[in-house]
Order: C-alpha cells, then sequence, then structure tokens
C-alpha cells in the first residue's frame, strides 16, 4: 500500500483551523446579536473544534493509502468510517491531475479518477508530488486502456 505525501497534514490542518476560525466567527455574530454567550465558552468551543480538526487530520493521513492491484485501483481511508473502495479498471473512464493553489503553494497535486456510473464516479487521490500524480495519472490510463481492450475480447 502507498500513503500519501505527508505535507498534505498541512493542508488538512489549515482546513480545519480554517473551519474553527469561521466557526468562531459566526459565534462572534450570534453573540453580538444577542449579548448573551459568555466569551470563555466561546473560546472553549472555537479551541475544542480546532483541536479536533487537527487530530482528525492527523488520523486521517495515518489511515489514507492507495495500490494498483492487478484489476483495480484499491483506496482506503476514514476516520470515523472507515471506506474501502475498489475501482475496476475496465471502469475507468478518464484521469485528471489537479493541482489547487494550496496544494501548488506546498508542492503537492491530487488524481481524479472518473468511473462509469453515477455514484460517486470520481475518486480523488490528494497529497501526491506532481511527479508521482502524473506518473499515477499515466499509469491509470494505460491499464484502463488495456482492460477494456482485454474486456472487449
Amino acid at each position: 500500500m502507498e500513503t500519501l505525501h505527508p505535507r498534505i497534514r498541512l493542508v488538512w490542518i489549515a482546513r480545519a483551523l480554517l473551519g474553527a476560525a469561521v466557526l468562531g466567527f459566526v459565534l462572534l455574530a450570534v453573540d453580538s446579536w444577542l449579548r448573551s454567550l459568555p466569551m470563555v465558552g466561546l473560546f472553549a468551543v472555537v479551541s475544542i473544534a480546532a483541536v479536533l480538526g487537527v487530530v482528525h487530520a492527523i488520523v486521517l493521513y495515518a489511515r489514507w493509502a492507495f495500490e494498483l492491484q492487478t484489476d483495480a485501483l484499491y483506496l482506503e481511508r476514514g476516520v470515523i468510517t472507515f471506506v474501502e473502495t475498489a475501482v475496476p479498471y475496465v471502469r475507468v473512464q478518464h484521469v485528471d491531475t489537479q493541482f489547487g493553489p494550496i496544494e501548488r503553494a506546498l508542492g503537492l497535486s491530487s488524481v481524479v479518477v472518473y468511473t462509469a456510473g453515477s455514484r460517486n464516479a470520481d475518486v480523488r487521490i490528494p497529497g501526491l508530488t506532481p511527479d508521482r500524480a502524473r506518473e499515477l495519472q499515466d499509469t491509470l490510463r494505460e491499464l484502463a486502456v488495456e482492460s477494456e481492450a482485454a474486456d472487449a475480447v
């Protein structure tokens, strides 16, 4: 099983802290409207949200892995709910490499595998170096073409 690049934790931690900050601003807005929420309580709620978010990001990183098996891309991930996904190569429609602004700043990218079907029609593998993402994209594309040819025979 292959794991993600360790810098993806920074992206997830930053998202968690940003979420906690947004929660803090919302609570401050509610407090200015109601004028009855204690500041210690607001600080405690925001702090708990931040800590839980950071812990979630660290645990998620430890449990996120993927593997190219003989007939499918296999993924394992999750914190509270653990999800195992197998994407048969024959179901792969196309594969993209994405570079968001935060990922680009950290030297990371993601691979998105689009599959046939309507439920969960795409699978995202975050936290890859750009070189690994391109390599994985090319490999998945080749495996999809090979499996399509083998399936048609």
